[in-house]
């Protein structure tokens, strides 16, 4: 995603999509900070297959994420499926609003795959880290959103092979 624009442009859509969205669909205020999420997490990550050769990662408390699919679902307890089904469609949500974002500061459409849940932290293979934006709530539980970029090993060895 950062080909086009600069990094801190990037982290500044990621960073204003993320607090709006959580707000809207959830009714949660984040706010960045430096504490990294406790080690009870989920991590939904997704795959951006047209546009732009990257993937975003949430990790986030398993509690952080239950309050805001039972503040979505206006239930007092969520299952295990809800946790899962919400936190996907909150990830498509969010990545939703990101791709309009960059298509507007970019002019590239980009596309991306159907978003996948895991219990723990998911790191993608084949990929790296680029830079990881912090959060926390009122309540102290934590989220990061992390952008992931090829490793610069592998981009090499595919082009030696052309």
């Amino acid at each position: 995603m950062n080909t086009f624009m600069t990094r801190e442009a990037l982290e500044q859509i990621l960073d204003q999509a993320l607090q709006d969205v959580t707000e809207q669909t959830a009714g949660v205020r984040l706010h960045q900070g430096d504490q990294p999420p406790g080690e009870d997490l989920c991590t939904v990550h997704i795959t951006f297959d047209k546009g732009f050769g990257t993937s975003l990662t949430l990790c986030a408390d398993t509690s952080l994420l239950a309050r805001m699919a039972r503040n979505s679902f206006h239930e007092d307890t969520v299952t295990q499926e809800d946790l899962e089904e919400f936190s996907k469609e909150y990830f498509n949500v969010l990545c939703g609003k990101i791709t309009g974002a960059m298509y507007r500061a970019t002019q590239v459409a980009a596309h991306f795959g159907q978003p996948v849940f895991y219990h723990g932290r998911y790191e993608p293979q084949g990929q790296e880290v680029q830079f990881v934006l912090t959060y926390a709530d009122e309540q102290s539980e934590g989220a990061q959103l992390i952008h992931h970029v090829p490793c610069v090993q592998e981009t090499q060895a595919a082009l030696n092979e052309t």
